[in-house]
């Protein structure tokens, strides 16, 4: 089976439909649908009575499955039973790999990819190829104009397609409210059986002041007044819907590294008012996005880091490829000198760097010892990502 999840809202009903259109035969389902979730209780082997058009094989679609409290079990039957009659899609707004301990394992019954909102790298197009951004990451083209209002506008609207597509301030003020609104008082609240959904929107409103920061869930704990445990539980419900994504730090050969704190980033991220905070959450996502990606196509094993001492020294992002340090990432809004951090890091991992700066028309190349430093606008260097 194939999986797809993501964030509500990112276009994951529209791209199952879109393969559905390539097969003669097809069944969409969405158990959030009353009269599809009767039909599912009444006969698990509904898809069936699907009208078949010639012999091709058909494809059945699965919407929103994971809410079905025995959907592991439930899918676990329908493929060993039905694997060389039908082709299966199961689509969801949960992390389908970690959604539910409970069931029987899938293990080797499925593969998950990951639909991510927009990115530049998708809207601008075309990209590196994958092959030769690995050899050199600090590869450019220079006549590649058209990013920065790409740019620009997924920083007024999210990269979440609705109030992309739209460009209308307003309509995103109102998509992002109910968006929010509906997850918290709805999914999160159902499926957590939550009872009272107060205190997690409080969390939740709080977090746009975090981002670029290490996460304290005790400091949130004391400022909500509620448990640690809480704050630990209701996150990670956050990371479970994909309101929210987390990186952790990366220690290895790095000397007074912090190990456990996180930094966390999120999805709907037009709605940050720091100028700083926005730049890095968009640059985030489009780097988890990158290595998401390349992890789905078995390109590789990768991470998103960032490193971080106990002197307060960091860098806000690095490329883990393989369980080693593959490129970092730095990011500034206008200054385009490197920090002494980014250097000193990067001289102790002996690897690439990049810094991303927030301004049109910067490129330029400088060298520190062996190593060489690639500073260039956000925009240009991220709009060829693979």
């Amino acid at each position: 089976m194939v999986f797809i999840a993501g964030p509500r809202q990112a276009g994951k009903t529209s791209l199952t439909k879109m393969i559905a259109e390539k097969f003669r035969n097809s069944y969409y389902f969405n158990w959030d649908i009353i009269d599809e979730k009767r039909k599912l209780v009444e006969n698990p082997s509904f898809y069936e009575n699907m009208h078949l058009k010639d012999d091709s094989t058909p494809l059945v679609i699965f919407d929103e499955l994971h809410k079905f409290p025995d959907w592991k079990n439930y899918l676990k039957n329908v493929f060993d039973r039905d694997k060389e009659n039908y082709k299966f899609i199961v689509s969801g707004s949960g992390k389908l790999d970690l959604f539910q301990k409970g069931g029987d394992s899938l293990a080797g019954r499925y593969l998950l990819f990951n639909l991510w909102p927009f990115t530049l790298a998708e809207l601008s197009g075309p990209n590196l190829n994958f092959e030769k951004f690995i050899k050199n990451p600090l590869e450019i083209n220079l006549k590649k104009d058209t990013s920065i209002q790409i740019w620009e506008d997924l920083k007024l609207y999210s990269g979440f397609p609705d109030p992309y597509l739209q460009k209308d301030t307003r309509f995103y003020k109102i998509w992002s409210n109910t968006y929010k609104k509906q997850l918290l008082r709805e999914d999160i609240r159902d499926m957590a059986s939550l009872r009272s959904s107060e205190n997690v929107e409080i969390l939740y409103s709080l977090l746009p002041s975090k981002i670029g920061s290490l996460l304290s869930m005790a400091s949130l704990s004391r400022d909500i007044k509620v448990s640690f445990d809480s704050i630990k539980n209701w996150l990670a419900l956050f990371e479970k819907f994909f309101m929210v994504f987390r990186i952790l730090p990366w220690s290895a050969k790095i000397s007074r590294a912090i190990t456990k704190e996180r930094k966390i980033y999120l999805f709907d991220y037009a709605s940050i008012d720091s100028k700083g905070a926005k730049f890095e959450n968009m640059v985030a996502l489009e780097l988890y996005r990158a290595v998401s990606n390349w992890n789905d196509k078995g390109l590789g094993d990768f991470s998103l880091n960032f490193i971080r001492n106990r002197e307060k020294q960091e860098v806000d992002f690095v490329i883990i490829k393989n369980n080693k340090p593959f490129l970092l990432i730095e990011t500034k809004l206008s200054d385009d000198s490197p920090g002494k951090s980014l250097i000193k890091f990067q001289n102790m991992l002996n690897i690439d760097a990049v810094l991303l700066v927030d301004k049109p028309g910067i490129c330029k190349k400088i060298s520190y010892k062996q190593n060489r430093i690639l500073i260039i606008s956000a925009d240009h260097w991220l709009s060829y990502l693979p």
